[in-house]
């Protein structure tokens, strides 16, 4: 779940402890291109104030000229289905590309405690499902696991939740500086561990949260899951290999340690003769990013991030050198 999302569920919860009406948006079903995919939220408030969104700004001009029109009424019923772009017509004047079709719950928010309740579990890190009923506007929510994904019948909307994507780096180096700062554009949590003092300074709150303690007490500090992803940035073995050595054995959907190809072969053996595991250490991501002849800390931190997302978002890796290259 990105933030984007947690950010209008902590606006539902907001506007509805102050006593203001809102309705939740979100697409349950797209056919054809879509410019948003199921599970996209969109709250609006009684006074016509947006936060997120479900097409690209002409559904969301609509969404607002119906409350203003009276489209939805006081006393309606919980939950409503809205569709865009079932004629030719239609998609063109909401900007629907190719013939896409676009399918929205609009739902009254009535108690906001399922709000509450979620967001925390979220915090908690867990994944959660929340099962919408679109006749009686009833909401539960059960734990779920991250192969689930969003399901509609008609009847029933399930949604996934879970926490944000984490990124943890051991460094605090000019390399760190640019990952985290692009990480955070990209809506990763970043964390950063670096046990030398030296590195702390200029570091300002809002590019991460520092983790104390050495790396391989961060790994375990913060509780590693499959959302986060870590990555090694010192260069120096007595830190980085520390890390690693933790960060392959936990849950990290992602681990990856700065360095060349030669370096990273040498990594994968000192990792052996410290007693990893081969499938533990065959995790490793070395040299890490895609091949985009990077050589900046920008470009690297460009190559890093764009490798993360892509196995994050489940697409193969087609710009990935060998580590090792063919005789």
């Amino acid at each position: 779940m990105d933030s984007v999302d947690l950010n209008v569920l902590r606006s539902v919860l907001e506007w509805r402890n102050a006593g203001q009406r809102v309705v939740l948006y979100s697409v349950v079903q797209t056919w054809g291109t879509a410019p948003r995919a199921p599970g996209a939220m969109l709250a609006l408030r009684e006074d016509g104030v947006v936060i997120g969104s479900v097409s690209g700004g002409c559904v969301e001009d609509d969404l607002i000229a119906r409350l203003h029109d009276g489209r939805i009424p006081a006393d309606g019923p919980p939950v409503q289905l809205i569709t865009y772009g079932v004629t030719r017509e239609e998609a063109a004047r909401f900007g629907l590309p190719c013939g896409g079709t676009l399918r929205l719950t609009e739902e009254r928010v009535g108690d906001p405690a399922w709000v509450a309740q979620l967001l925390a579990r979220c915090e908690a890190h867990e994944i959660v499902a929340r099962t919408l009923s679109i006749e009686t506007g009833e909401v539960q929510l059960e734990p779920a696991d991250k192969s689930q994904g969003l399901t509609f019948d008609g009847k029933t909307l399930r949604a996934i939740y879970g926490p944000r994507w984490r990124l943890l780096l051991i460094g605090a180096g000019q390399l760190s500086r640019y990952v985290a700062e692009m990480a955070r554009l990209l809506d990763f949590e970043v964390l950063i561990c670096d046990p030398r003092s030296e590195f702390v300074y200029g570091w300002e709150e809002q590019h991460g949260r520092f983790v104390p303690g050495m790396p391989d007490e961060a790994v375990l500090t913060i509780q590693t899951d499959e959302r986060t992803a870590i990555v090694a940035l010192t260069h120096d073995p007595r830190l980085d290999d520390m890390a690693l050595l933790t960060a392959l054995d936990s849950a990290a959907f992602y681990v990856g340690a700065l360095g060349s190809r030669v370096n990273s072969l040498k990594r994968r053996d000192n990792l052996a003769q410290l007693g990893l595991s081969a499938e533990a250490i065959e995790r490793l991501h070395g040299p890490i990013g895609l091949h985009i002849g990077s050589h900046s800390p920008a470009e690297i931190a460009l190559s890093l991030l764009a490798e993360i997302v892509a196995i994050k978002n489940g697409v193969e890796l087609k710009q990935k050198k060998p580590l090792r290259e063919e005789p």
